[in-house]
């Protein structure tokens, strides 16, 4: 199923494919992986939370961050928590040809997730409330944000925490009645930025931005001139009319990876070397 909504920019992924379940449908993620080189998929907490929390096979199925899950207190975070990897271990074992249970998850410095032993595909996590989003890529590093789309973000002192000078004044001609959804757009354009390049919030939000109805959404210095070259591409859509999903991607330059399947993902050269030194 594909979501409903508008794109703020090209379709440089695809719109983002809803996932209600183990079961897919992944012939659309594949499809769109295949088409753009990258896909953003999404699901909702209900179709994705374990029924039975404790359940052995959920241990198996989330691996090394069952440790993790365990600790949380909260409620609704503990379920996020283990929704949001069962989609991404789901999508993720689509996407290799593996199964869901050998996807070995692991974390850089800095919370940022990557698919241990398969360097050739870039993962990002994110979610809110019942909204789970992951995006996959093959052609270089890719990052996702999502948030309500009416999540209030102005007249909080949010902007001069967030927002370069550049966007401040580009707010000020945007129409009050529209001006909050811009924010909450430039939000997540700065979230999935920043998790592509790996800092997270570590990266001061003042210092980058980007221009809101440009044909082509692209990183800006803090006065407005282009801070990102080509490699850089940015789309936004609005899914479900309630939520606003922004993705960040960066094309290596090598080429894409077409052959992605787990058996088949060795590097040939790095083979060859192997089996040269044995």
């Amino acid at each position: 199923m594909i979501a409903r909504g508008t794109a703020a920019t090209g379709a440089l992924a695809g719109r983002p494919v809803e996932v209600p379940g183990p079961d897919g449908p992944w012939d659309a993620v594949l499809g769109t992986l295949a088409e753009h080189g990258a896909v953003v998929t999404y699901g909702l907490l209900p179709d994705w939370e374990p029924k039975d929390g404790d359940d052995k096979r959920l241990r198996a199925l989330i691996g090394h961050d069952w440790e993790r899950y365990t600790k949380f207190k909260h409620a609704m975070a503990r379920s996020r928590f283990v929704a949001s990897r069962l989609l991404l271990k789901h999508v993720a074992a689509a996407v290799i040809s593996s199964r869901p249970e050998l996807i070995d998850l692991a974390y850089r410095p800095g919370g940022r997730p990557y698919l241990r032993g398969c360097d050739q595909v870039d993962i990002s996590l994110s979610h809110t409330d019942d909204m789970l989003v992951v995006g996959v890529t093959r052609n270089g590093r890719i990052g996702v944000d999502v948030e309500t789309a009416d999540r209030p973000m102005l007249g909080l002192g949010i902007e001069a925490q967030v927002c370069t000078p550049h966007e401040l004044a580009m707010l000020e001609t945007i129409a009050q009645a529209r001006r909050n959804g811009a924010m909450v757009r430039l939000w997540t354009l700065k979230e999935a930025y920043s998790k592509a390049i790996g800092q997270g919030l570590r990266f001061r939000f003042t210092e980058f931005g980007f221009r809101l109805g440009d044909p082509r959404a692209r990183v800006l210095r803090p006065d407005g001139s282009p801070g990102t070259g080509d490699e850089w591409r940015f789309g936004t859509w609005l899914v479900n009319r309630q939520y606003t999903i922004s993705v960040a991607l960066c094309d290596s330059g090598f080429g894409q990876t077409v052959d992605i399947a787990a058996d088949t993902m060795l590097d040939e050269a790095l083979f060859e070397a192997l089996s040269g030194a044995t």
